[in-house]
């Protein structure tokens, strides 16, 4: 609680004194938000690091700052979800295991009701026109930049996507479906329910709560991946390393290309990319060190969580203030 409410203080300071009353409710209900997380991804993340960052992951995340400028009810509800997905994640080991089944719907079905109690009262705390268009899916690579646009935020930052690389990995070797399930229909909500007709009074980008939330899990998870892989593993760190690459090259290539517009009309947006490669290049490292530790079978535990924290620290904290700072202009 103190981490993360050090955090929220550290991101609304600046911008305290432009809030009405209702609004200082907004770094509560992202304080609520990574305690849920935290609470959630206890079930499957042994490590007590790794719970902590998927709590701040998912709580001062792009997609939830990007709520931010919306109602507070709006990340109110975002913060709820990891709560209502608990007594599901409680059930899965006890003996009535298949109540899990019927206590996963219970966050689908709040989000419902959240939009129909607020219909009644005619409070309209999101528009259900706001939509996840194919546009705001560069924010799955390029954050920062979808966040200087005022689009709609739907990824991650940067380093974490090393680890959430090892989170979907360790997800599909462990076979989990039911995780799988969940991720799946919360996607598909969020960007077809439209076209579908289901659920045409619910915003579409707040079903994106649902996989954002479980990916901050397999986050949390990937680094303790990470941290506990041995010499058989090497193989998915350095798979790990070639796509994090990958990545920056895109990146750089794209700001190269902003870079002979017109005019310099896209001056700005090259130098975010150049600086989003940067974080990039950053997770690299931090994975290829961990890559040379492995081919020289040491464990190292403490070292490898030194890089995985630190490397995950200076990204939240860079990118986190960028955003919300965009946020509150």
């Amino acid at each position: 609680m103190v981490i993360y409410a050090g955090l929220a203080v550290y991101l609304f300071l600046p911008h305290f004194k432009r809030f009405n009353g209702i609004q200082y409710l907004l770094p509560v209900n992202l304080c609520l938000a990574c305690l849920g997380c935290y609470l959630l991804s206890r079930r499957w993340v042994g490590s007590y690091i790794g719970s902590i960052f998927a709590g701040a992951i998912y709580g001062f995340g792009p997609y939830m700052l990007g709520l931010v400028k919306y109602h507070p009810s709006v990340t109110l509800l975002a913060a709820a979800i990891p709560w209502l997905f608990c007594p599901a994640a409680l059930m899965q080991n006890r003996k009535w295991h298949w109540m899990s089944v019927f206590l996963s719907t219970l966050p689908f079905v709040t989000i419902v009701l959240f939009f129909r109690v607020t219909e009644h009262q005619r409070i309209f705390p999101i528009s259900i026109q706001t939509r996840v268009r194919l546009s705001d899916l560069f924010g799955l690579l390029a954050p920062l930049v979808a966040a200087s646009r005022g689009r709609t935020l739907v990824g991650f930052y940067h380093v974490p996507v090393a680890w959430l690389i090892m989170g979907i990995s360790l997800l599909l070797a462990a076979q989990r479906k039911g995780i799988i399930a969940v991720i799946v229909l919360g996607s598909v909500f969020a960007l077809f329910a439209h076209q579908l007709l289901l659920f045409t009074k619910v915003s579409p980008i707040i079903w994106l709560t649902i996989p954002i939330l479980c990916c901050s899990v397999l986050i949390g998870e990937g680094m303790q991946g990470f941290a506990l892989a041995s010499f058989s593993d090497r193989k998915w760190v350095l798979a790990t390393v070639i796509l994090m690459g990958v990545l920056t090259i895109v990146t750089f290539l794209i700001a190269t290309r902003y870079l002979f517009l017109f005019a310099g009309l896209g001056n700005g947006a090259a130098r975010l990319l150049i600086d989003t490669a940067k974080l990039y290049i950053l997770g690299a490292l931090a994975v290829g060190v961990i890559f040379l530790i492995l081919c020289a079978k040491k464990r190292l535990g403490y070292l490898r969580w030194l890089i995985i924290c630190s490397a995950t620290v200076v990204d939240i904290f860079l990118s986190a203030r960028f955003v919300i700072d965009r946020v509150f202009i």
